[in-house]
């Protein structure tokens, strides 16, 4: 059984946002970075905290490790 398939799936920009968090970027940096306003970084993290069911932007980083979806930061 694929225990992945609990986790609701993230969009793309929702995977790009996380994976910046990974690497310890803040979410003007994630913006500037992306080409895309603070506001909607905040957005897009609210939205995999919230889709996860995590307390911390961090949580959701490690989750999205442990998922495959984003490289190890090591």
């Amino acid at each position: 059984m694929d225990w992945k398939a609990g986790f609701p799936s993230l969009t793309a920009r929702e995977t790009e946002c996380i994976g910046w968090v990974a690497k310890e970027k803040t979410s003007w940096e994630i913006g500037t970075i992306l080409g895309i306003t603070l506001h909607a970084v905040d957005f897009h993290i609210k939205h995999v905290l919230k889709k996860w069911g995590v307390e911390s932007r961090k949580d959701a980083a490690m989750l999205a490790v442990h998922l495959g979806l984003i490289e190890p930061q090591f």
